[in-house]
């Protein structure tokens, strides 16, 4: 039987990560590609040694870690840091999503889950996916649960929503679309588990 792959992918503060959990919790397979982007660009990860000769080790902590806030910033301020920090992270993040999924197909998992908060805007997953599961809220929402999550200003929050897809790009995307905003855990938890149903958990 062949695992059914779906692509999870929502903006920041959309609640993606609450649902990917409660799919781990039906059963799914996670593929997590932010996890795995954090863990190459941590000290002695695939993608330090590159990144500090790209941007120097200015950019790295005292741990040899890539300054995540830094680097952020940088990305904001140059749209060519932005296309060379992807050129070197991208790559690597797409063999090792692989070799998860090719784990997880190997253990017998019915669905694996890729979480990929960059789903729409790479552009190159799409083919990859069975289908699209969209976790979607307005942008007001968004803006107050990292305001609260991160301690961050409104304006750093501002540049990250609108340096993703748009929401209405999110949406035309989406095969399946699951509506995050003023509903309680609970709630979001049954309508998660039927979806649970439908992808054969």
């Amino acid at each position: 039987m062949t695992a059914l792959r779906i692509g999870l992918t929502g903006g920041i503060g959309s609640g993606k990560s609450t649902v990917a959990r409660m799919l781990i919790a039906c059963g799914a397979s996670l593929v997590d590609a932010d996890a795995i982007a954090r863990q190459i660009t941590m000290s002695g990860g695939a993608a330090v040694n590159e990144l500090a000769r790209q941007f120097g080790a200015e950019i790295l902590t005292v741990d040899g870690a890539m300054d995540r806030e830094r680097m952020r910033q940088l990305a904001f301020d140059d749209p060519n840091v932005k296309r060379q920090l992807e050129a070197i992270v991208h790559p690597l993040v797409a063999q090792e999503v692989s070799r998860q999924a090719r784990e997880a197909v190997q253990a017998g998992s019915a669905c694996i889950v890729f979480d990929i908060p960059l789903l729409v805007e790479s552009g190159r997953w799409r083919s990859q996916l069975d289908q699209v599961l969209v976790v979607d809220c307005c942008e007001a929402t968004q803006m107050a649960r990292v305001m609260a999550r991160n301690g961050w200003t409104q304006e750093v929050v501002e540049k990250i929503i609108a340096g993703q897809a748009s929401r209405a790009q999110r949406l035309a995307a989406a095969d399946i679309c699951l509506y995050n905003d003023s509903i309680s855990l609970e709630a979001l938890g049954l309508l998660v588990r039927q979806l649970a149903g439908r992808f054969g958990l």
